[in-house]
């Protein structure tokens, strides 16, 4: 091999040194100009050319200043070779100046460019951690943003994903323009990659959540909480995830990697189709559900009350004024939903109730005044008649849609399926076997079709499900809906027969769009599962409560007719309903009034926690909003 030359080698060190950067390049300029300065004041002082007979260091400033402000050499005398040397300082001087703001201005872009990429590190304490970039992440952050509004020291919430800083800035600016005491931080990385998840500080968060991205999203999930539960930096401490989890056969996976912390994943497909299918037979339903799981208005709460130790959960239902209990978790940690009314509630115990806020939970030991000749007593039950249902359009929940329906309907009961999905048949078949109570029927078609929809006899059913196709990009699937929300709304208004309308929506933004439809009732799915996402990660504890709520054992949320349980057209408290709805075993939490039922600032006519001595009367549509187990 060829010995390298003296050259070769001083440029080789040169490159290695300007490699460094900024920082180099600074270090070079400062040790050319103290060159520069120095041998001239040393040539100046060994020719003793300085006019005045000046010192070295005397010298040597003057140089400086040449160097600094090449305008100085122009008041200069003395011999031509001091003359030459000053000169030749302030060229160098000019050379270094701009060199220098060459350096600094390139080193300030460099330094805008990195933070644009958003790869500094985080250095926060008790934040909320945000992992993944969907549209979930603005219903969850504006969410966010109103439970920390009671953090008089503010709170942070970080966003780590794969995606530019800026851009992510720019659409939360777009889409929230009140971040009240919340600072947002946004940082580019992959939550997958151990080096880009460091940056967001997740060992120092106090709750972690994970969106599901991509088309096989359950996969990105599962390596997410990987990297944190394994993670070579982990602390010691449980780490508190919340994450959601589309496949059933993916949840034990989850828990599986969670064994040693607070993980919490959300099946999602499921929760949405049994959400869909109680919502179909009765509306306002998932009007309920989103009051209990946004923080705009009232939250569940749990609360220990020693005075109420020895008394009946019945009992307890009168003892807060401005909340309203819902259920009971025994020292053990086992949680019900509307007990049986003489349960005592003993030492350990915590009620589990609907308030504004923790400090509105006041117990008050006064007796109510309840005007019990206004209460109807409980009547027989009839026996139901079987249902007409009709499911126009399909996606991933719909074999759950169906499962769950089967488990409500009277037997007898008849589902037609309508959709333009190939081979549909043999998929439904192949994913739900066998039904109990009702029998299917499945047709291919457009569901925009107003022909299709007549000759279906659309106001003949019962209820109507429109489903979002899943398979289909967000805003092309949202507009199929609202083509058919609009014919389904002129058949409804055409017809003397009612029959109830639920839509599938994919996009927030298009509810409001489809409100003039006339829609009974809208279930936005990513936008429900963002509000429970975004309530556990607040609140682990309450993933007991939503998993009783929401299961079709035991008791669940009814809207039921208000004129089965008092009398109507008289003004009466909400204590008087309690007590009505007492008496059946069941537990009354809000009602709906109808005619505000096409108002959205009214809640669509739902109020859950009602002040209950304020007085109220009600008319025959109205409804009485219940925990009961049918």
């Amino acid at each position: 091999m060829k010995t390298p030359s003296f050259k070769q080698k001083l440029q080789y060190w040169f490159d290695n040194f300007m490699a460094r950067g900024t920082s180099a390049m600074l270090i070079g300029l400062f040790v050319l100009s103290a060159l520069i300065i120095f041998i001239a004041a040393a040539l100046v002082k060994l020719t003793n050319t300085a006019p005045n007979g000046e010192s070295f260091l005397e010298v040597a400033w003057m140089s400086l200043l040449r160097t600094l402000d090449s305008g100085t050499m122009g008041g200069d005398t003395g011999s031509p070779f001091f003359l030459l040397m000053m000169l030749i300082v302030t060229f160098g001087g000019v050379f270094v100046v701009s060199a220098l703001i060459g350096i600094i201005n390139n080193g300030i872009e460099d330094k805008m460019e990195e933070l644009r990429k958003g790869r500094s590190l985080v250095l926060e304490n008790d934040h909320t951690l945000i992992l993944g970039w969907t549209p979930q992440i603005f219903t969850i952050l504006s969410e966010l943003i109103l439970a920390n509004e009671s953090r008089k020291s503010g709170a942070v919430i970080v966003v780590l994903a794969d995606q530019d800083k800026v851009e992510m800035e720019s659409a939360i600016n777009d889409r929230i323009s009140d971040f009240k005491n919340t600072r947002i931080i946004c940082r580019s990385g992959n939550p997958i990659d151990l080096n880009d998840l460091e940056i967001a500080s997740p060992h120092t968060a106090r709750a972690i959540v994970v969106l599901a991205e991509g088309a096989d999203s359950d996969t990105q999930v599962i390596k997410i909480v990987l990297a944190l539960t394994n993670n070579p930096n982990r602390h010691a401490e449980p780490y508190h995830i919340v994450t959601q989890i589309r496949e059933p056969q993916n949840m034990n996976v989850v828990k599986m990697l969670g064994a040693k912390d607070r993980v919490l994943p959300i099946l999602t497909n499921d929760l949405i189709a049994r959400v869909v299918a109680q919502t179909s037979r009765q509306s306002g339903l998932s009007i309920v559900y989103t009051e209990l799981m946004n923080f705009g208005g009232d939250e569940i709460y749990f609360k220990a009350e020693p005075a109420l130790v020895g008394k009946t959960y019945g009992e307890a239902l009168f003892a807060f004024e401005t909340s309203t209990v819902m259920g009971l978790r025994t020292a053990n940690g086992a949680v019900t939903i509307n007990p049986s009314m003489d349960t005592r509630i003993e030492s350990g115990d915590q009620l589990f109730l609907i308030a504004e806020d923790d400090d509105k939970i006041i117990f008050t030991d006064s007796r109510p005044t309840l005007d019990l000749n206004l209460i109807h007593e409980s009547k027989k039950v009839s026996t139901p008649k079987p249902e007409r249902g009709l499911i126009l359009g399909w996606n991933r929940s719909g074999a759950t849609i169906v499962r769950e329906l089967d488990n409500y309907v009277p037997k007898g009961s008849q589902l037609t399926i309508v959709s333009d999905i190939d081979d549909l048949e043999k998929q439904i078949k192949s994913e739900f076997g066998k039904l109990t109570n009702q029998k299917i029927t499945i047709l291919e078609g457009d569901i925009r079709n107003r022909d299709l929809l007549e000759k279906l006899e659309a106001s003949e059913y019962d209820h109507v499900i429109v489903l979002a196709y899943s398979h289909l990009e967000v805003q092309a699937a949202d507009a199929i809906t609202l083509v058919a929300l609009l014919h389904l709304r002129d058949i409804a208004e055409k017809d003397e027969t009612p029959f109830s309308i639920v839509s599938e929506m994919l996009d927030l933004r298009n509810r409001e769009l489809a409100e003039a439809a006339q829609v009974d009732d809208f279930i936005v799915s990513e936008h429900l599962i963002s509000l429970m996402m975004t309530q556990l990660s607040e609140d682990a504890e309450l993933l007991d409560v939503f998993t009783d709520m929401f299961a079709p054992e035991g008791s669940e949320i009814y809207l039921k007719p208000i004129s089965d349980y008092i009398e109507l057209g008289q003004a009466l408290n909400f204590y008087t309903i309690l007590e009505a709805a007492r008496r059946r075993g069941e537990t009354a939490i809000g009602y709906r009034l109808m005619d505000q039922a096409s108002h959205a600032e009214k809640s669509y006519g739902v109020h859950t926690n009602p002040k209950k001595s304020e007085k109220i009367s009600f008319s025959a549509n109205d409804k009485i909003i219940v925990l009961a187990e049918k």
